[in-house]
């Protein structure tokens, strides 16, 4: 099992070679783990090779910390980078991963070629919604908010036609560390790029949900407004659009970052 031990973390990834030129790196959303990109994979390796990481206390990437910060797990990736010789990559991250995205353009533009910011904003939530999430979880247990988790990442339509996969999201969003889970939901509670996002000089593609509450198209407006050179497209989907949608999201990829 591919794993770089680190000092604060032993980080998971799973690296498939197909032989191409370029790499996209997948980072993934709070309480999820590699396989959400899963469907993605079949489209873009025609393209690209692809590396996906289990940020810190998701899936099989362990925790030391009761709290970390988006600058830490942005850090895990440009190790990650250096430890299999990846000079330059383009980089996709959703929600939690979008904000790390967001740090890497900011401060490690020359490891980026393109960037792809999805379902993601420059501050998401309150810092009192992220530790009222906090103080639920920690009492009640990442079950006790299964329901409100699947309505805010699907659309309705999409988990009545597709219950398994409702479910097995679902089952990997329980089965997170609890710490964590609420170490990560710290460093987005602490994040925000709303002043540094002009900062951004490397090719951004900013993709938003629609239907998605939790990151509006608003919020990606905003991003594309700041960012110098940055597109915005939307998809109608929830959340998690690359679940809901992963052909049309990885032909967006595609089309931004095939030149």
């Amino acid at each position: 099992m591919p794993i770089l031990s680190l000092n604060e973390s032993d980080i998971y990834y799973k690296s498939d070679d197909f032989n191409k030129n370029e790499t996209v790196v997948f980072s993934n959303s709070l309480g999820c783990d590699i396989s959400m990109w899963d469907e993605n994979i079949e489209t873009l390796k025609n393209h690209f090779n692809v590396l996906r990481l289990d940020t810190r206390g998701h899936g099989k990437s362990s925790i030391k910390q009761d709290e970390v910060s988006i600058k830490e797990l942005a850090e895990d990736v440009i190790v990650l980078l250096n430890y299999l010789k990846l000079e330059k990559v383009i980089f996709c991250g959703l929600s939690m991963g979008g904000l790390i995205g967001q740090y890497l353009g900011i401060h490690f533009p020359d490891r980026l070629s393109k960037i792809i910011l999805s379902n993601t904003a420059a501050k998401i939530g309150t810092v009192e919604g992220w530790n009222n999430r906090i103080y639920q979880v920690k009492n009640h247990g990442l079950s006790s908010i299964l329901e409100g988790t699947a309505e805010r990442w699907l659309t309705e339509e999409n988990r009545a036609k597709y219950p398994a996969k409702v479910n097995q999201i679902l089952e990997i969003f329980a089965s997170n560390s609890l710490r964590g889970y609420t170490a990560c939901c710290a460093a987005v509670r602490d994040a925000d790029f709303r002043e540094d996002l002009m900062k951004i000089d490397v090719p951004t593609l900013i993709i938003s949900g629609t239907k998605d509450s939790v990151t509006t198209v608003e919020d990606g407006n905003f991003m594309k407004n700041k960012i110098p050179f940055a597109k915005h497209v939307s998809l109608i989907a929830a959340h998690l659009s690359n679940k809901e949608l992963p052909e049309e999201f990885s032909k967006n990829i595609i089309h931004f970052s095939v030149q």
